[in-house]
């Protein structure tokens, strides 16, 4: 697997032994005698950009973050990796993209043994902690003294975990993590050290509650609404009609605070309405982030730690603001992938600078050991901007950057995606139960609202793209997509997360996920069908799951599974996804030996709506539940394993 060599080699040992001794110089060309400067990271969680009245924010103001902006740099280009929480902390404190941190998704456990940037910061003599949200599942390493919430946290009167030790503070979270924070720099700071503190607020995330001091905040104002509010997605993929994170259809009467719309109100009355209940929360929420800012700054002013902090504020991605009418995140869209990033430093930072500059969440790790004078591993993905903090792009600067998306099927089902930025364009390839190409000129289409990449007149901006995205997946050593889309065969024309060998019995299937093998079906069937097929375990102890598949396209999601849960000595049909909820399933305990060839039959009827299994002999009916008008796609299906399976016989009409 190939990775970027860094530029600054291994990490020096004398550098080391110095930077422990508290002797080292740090990056930022100060004077010799200065000494090295403190990092308080502040992150707040889903906090988009254009939610900041330095970024140009149409709907509030942040004056505390304005602040930071007008003493130190914005990034205007800063851009994640994953969007999606826990994968974007591990690729900041890794230096690495999520394929070899491990985190692609939100359920993944963190790896606290790894290698991270606190840790090489405590190697070089820093005093680290670790305080607010880390939603890692794992405890948190390489810190001397850490206080997180468990998971998601509360925003009112949290539990929050003190080097293992759970506690329950009264009052409200984003308060109390300035409070804890405050408390921290006053009582435990080592003033003969320099320190690294991460301050992770919870808000804004879902489902957005305002403290007291902020309820009552636009109570008389109309937000406005964003300008592609009603994107009707006319030129995108798929990915963009099957996602669920509509504010119209998706935001929950918990999300609401359990207030009845008016009645009477049209579908577009019905969604403002429902934009206007959520966006004023967030944006309270935001309003206390912006605050507790300005009390941390405050207490820098107070303690003369100020002239040598670099304090440091950012979001783990970006959010949609009823942008194409959705909340979220997660797609590859400029709403969700741009990160504020805002750097003070008095001093070192020229005041009121910007940069236009393609930087990434994977940078930020090498540029805190930058800043440190403590080195970059050579296995850090990321690069330090230093030089641009210093007010120099470096002439080899990034010209594009590269984003993977891991997470579906899950929670708001938008589609796993990769892609490539650059200055001008974007271009997408969303994959696994889907094969679509988006493209878009940022230039002439800021909003992305017009996919260009059928229109023959970007056929060489295409094929300029996709060797430049092929190039930075080498460079990043990702080729997970490869995992995901599954071998090709060429008798199936989708395999996704699973590979197919022809066998004696016909083809062998393995999957250490949810796999599939689709193909289209001899003739479309409009009335009914019938399939036969045997299947055998490969697994020497008889266990998991072998089943055929078929529907009107190549949608796994859409799809009726039938077959034989080996294991549980069950046949069952299932519908939706494989492995979905008990009430999807309708299944009958069988006898039969786990080692044999079982014998398949699936009879569908569309115009009555039914559907009869037959395993062995043993019969199993239920309704279709599915409105089909045709049968076009078959296939197999497996789970975690590997079965064997024969042709497909199908017949009907």
């Amino acid at each position: 697997m190939s990775k970027r060599v860094s530029r600054r080699g291994l990490l020096r040992s004398a550098g080391l032994a110095a930077a422990a001794a508290g002797t080292a110089r740090w990056a930022f060309g100060a004077p010799l005698a200065a000494p090295r400067p403190n990092i308080l990271f502040i992150m707040a969680d889903d906090h988009a950009s254009h939610a900041l009245s330095c970024y140009g924010s149409r709907i509030n103001r942040t004056p505390n973050l304005d602040r930071l902006a007008r003493e130190g740099i914005r990034f205007d280009n800063c851009f994640c990796t994953n969007s999606i929480c826990a994968p974007s902390r591990a690729v900041i404190l890794t230096g690495k993209y999520s394929h070899l941190n491990g985190v692609r998704d939100n359920s993944t456990t963190f790896d606290g043994t790894q290698q991270t940037f606190p840790k090489l910061l405590q190697a070089a003599g820093y005093q680290t902690a670790m305080i607010g949200k880390w939603h890692l599942k794992s405890e948190p390493t390489g810190f001397d003294y850490w206080d997180v919430l468990p998971g998601q946290g509360a925003y009112h009167n949290p539990a929050m975990i003190r080097l293992g030790e759970r506690s329950r503070h009264e009052g409200y979270v984003t308060d109390i993590i300035t409070d804890l924070t405050i408390d921290w720099l006053r009582t435990q700071r080592d003033p003969s050290r320099p320190f690294m503190l991460m301050c992770h607020h919870k808000a804004p995330h879902r489902n957005w509650q305002p403290d007291a001091g902020h309820q009552g905040m636009y109570a008389d104002i109309e937000i406005p609404e964003p300008e592609t509010f009603d994107d009707d997605y006319r030129t995108r993929s798929d990915a963009a009609r099957q996602q669920k994170m509509s504010v119209l259809h998706d935001l929950t009467a918990t999300d609401l605070k359990r207030v009845d719309p008016p009645e009477g109100l049209t579908q577009a009355e019905l969604k403002s309405w429902k934009y206007q209940r959520y966006i004023k929360d967030y944006l309270r929420c935001i309003a206390s982030v912006d605050d507790n800012v300005g009390r941390l700054l405050g207490y820098l002013d107070e303690t003369s730690l100020v002239d040598n902090t670099l304090v440091v504020y950012t979001s783990d991605q970006g959010f949609y603001l009823g942008d194409h009418g959705w909340f979220d995140k997660r797609f590859m869209y400029e709403e969700s992938l741009r990160m504020p990033l805002l750097m003070r430093c008095p001093g070192m930072i020229r005041a009121g600078a910007a940069s236009d500059a393609l930087v990434t969440n994977v940078d930020f790790a090498p540029t805190f050991l930058d800043v440190a004078g403590a080195g970059e591993p050579t296995d850090m993905q990321g690069r330090s901007f230093v030089p641009i903090l210093r007010g120099r792009k470096p002439s080899d600067w990034r010209q594009a950057v590269y984003y993977h998306y891991y997470e579906y099927p899950a929670v708001h089902s938008v589609k796993r995606h990769y892609g490539i930025r650059t200055e001008r364009y974007k271009l997408l390839h969303f994959y696994y139960d889907i094969d679509a190409w988006e493209l878009y000129d940022l230039e002439s289409d800021p909003h992305e609202l017009n996919n260009v990449y059928d229109d023959p007149a970007h056929a060489a901006t295409v094929a300029m793209l996709k060797k430049q995205l092929q190039r930075l997946q080498e460079q990043y050593g990702d080729d997970s997509f490869k995992e995901l889309i599954g071998q090709p065969h060429p008798d199936f024309e989708r395999v996704a997360f699973a590979r197919v060998t022809d066998s004696e019995m016909g083809y062998d299937i393995s999957s250490a996920q949810r796999g599939y093998a689709l193909r289209r079906t001899p003739r479309t069937y409009t009335q009914n069908a019938t399939l036969r097929c045997g299947l055998k375990t490969l697994r020497a102890d008889g266990t998991r799951n072998g089943l055929i598949c078929l529907g009107p396209n190549a949608n796994p999601q859409s799809m009726l599974k039938c077959g034989v849960y080996i294991g549980a000595g069950e046949m069952v049909i299932l519908y939706g996804e494989f492995g979905g909820p008990e009430a999807d399933i309708v299944r009958k305990p069988i006898q039969a030996d786990k080692g044999k060839v079982f014998d398949l039959r699936v009879d569908v009827d569309l115009l009555q709506g039914a559907v009869k299994l037959t395993v062995d002999r043993e019969e199993l009916t239920a309704p279709l539940r599915m409105d089909w008008d045709r049968i076009g796609y078959i296939g197999y299906n497996v789970s975690y394993t590997a079965t064997a399976f024969t042709g497909i016989d199908c017949e009907g009409r």
